[in-house]
């Protein structure tokens, strides 16, 4: 366990705000390539790792946009300010956000971490980040989007434009913690170039009233694939309508969509997926495993698949159900208890393992489900 006395994070950011964020995956800034945290309206504190320096940038949002005149071609390119009313919101009254730039050729060992948090009562905070990943750049990033356990009721709206270049790999892992009271808006695309991967997780384990959130990546470039993992853990009245698409225009380009759902104490998840081949040779698969754990809760699986080249192949997998009472009475005979022994069993349901992260960070992943599935 990490010890945030040792972490020198705690000069710039207050504890009770460095508490909160440990329980969605950050950790001490000896452990990771760069470190941002972004509190209510404001930037609190960005830096990267002197190991790092000269192989990645992250900053404020606004400071690199007065750092960077070029940065304004990439602004509102991959997403439309007049998307929805959300993206108009953002557009219009900013509270800020993370640029974060890695570097042609850099790779980066250790992840970056960005937090995101709401520490103020009834606040709408509004964030646009943009990601860029140059050519042959390699890095994973974990953002933590939550608020504190102190606030009842809030609204998060969260614009993201990722650019991954010729060759690049990026894996971003999105760990959302809200409240039950809680209103959470995200916006994302991606743009992802010639022989580029972009692999977007995405778990949501907390009560939440209402989160929607539909990203969209587009593979234009040849051989350019995206991947989109999810874990959705749906309990006390969560509303969850999450989904993902891709738009795949590239030659040989792959798309490929995970999802793990699990809907208990009156819950609801909708699952959406899209995959749209267009480019020649192209391919993609989606797959939807679900669980319901009682008569109140409520799960649906929206597939879409689209071809408009007899060299497409896009597939479709999907399954629905209840956990298996031979698997509970079995675990029951090694003296677990009924809820201990579906507890284990989502917990085993929903594998950090299927999002491709460094084995550190598959830990890290997995001991949040745990604590998550536990509450």
């Amino acid at each position: 366990m990490v010890s945030l006395d040792e972490s020198k994070i705690l000069k710039k950011v207050p504890r009770h705000v460095l508490m909160e964020a440990y329980g969605v995956g950050v950790a001490r800034e000896e452990e990771r390539a760069g470190t941002f945290f972004h509190v209510d309206q404001s930037t609190l504190y960005s830096s990267v790792n002197e190991l790092f320096k000269g192989k990645i940038e992250l900053m404020d949002i606004r400071e690199a946009l007065q750092r960077y005149e070029w940065l304004s071609d990439y602004m509102w390119n991959a997403i439309q300010k007049s998307s929805d009313f959300f993206t108009k919101k953002v557009a219009e009254d900013l509270s800020g956000g993370y640029f974060l730039r890695i570097l042609p050729g850099a790779e980066v060992l250790f992840p970056l971490q960005s937090c995101l948090m709401i520490t103020q009562e009834g606040m709408e905070q509004r964030i646009h980040n943009i990601i860029i990943a140059e050519e042959n750049s390699k890095a994973h990033l974990i953002t933590s989007c939550l608020q504190h356990s102190a606030v009842r009721k809030a609204t998060h709206i969260g614009v993201t434009e990722v650019y991954v270049k010729r060759g690049a790999y990026l894996n971003s892992t999105m760990v959302h913690q809200w409240g039950d009271e809680t209103v959470v808006r995200p916006r994302s695309a991606s743009i992802i170039e010639e022989d580029g991967t972009f692999v977007s997780n995405y778990i949501c384990l907390r009560p939440v009233m209402d989160v929607q959130m539909y990203p969209v990546a587009y593979c234009r470039g040849k051989g350019s694939k995206v991947i989109f993992n999810s874990i959705l853990y749906g309990h006390r009245g969560s509303f969850i309508d999450a989904g993902s698409k891709a738009v795949l225009d590239g030659s040989e380009s792959r798309a490929e969509m995970i999802s793990r759902a699990v809907t208990r104490e009156g819950s609801k998840i909708i699952v959406r997926g899209s995959i749209e081949g267009n480019g020649r040779e192209c391919r993609g698969h989606l797959e939807c495993k679900g669980l319901i754990l009682d008569d109140e809760s409520f799960i649906q699986s929206i597939p879409e698949l689209i071809a408009r080249s007899k060299s497409v192949e896009i597939t479709h997998e999907a399954a629905i159900g209840r956990i298996s009472e031979k698997e509970i009475l079995y675990l029951m005979t090694r003296k677990l208890s009924k809820e201990q022994a579906t507890s284990l069993i989502v917990r085993g349901f929903m594998d950090a393992s299927i999002m491709g992260l460094p084995e550190a960070l598959t830990a890290e992943i997995s001991r949040i489900i745990e604590i998550a599935t536990k509450s």
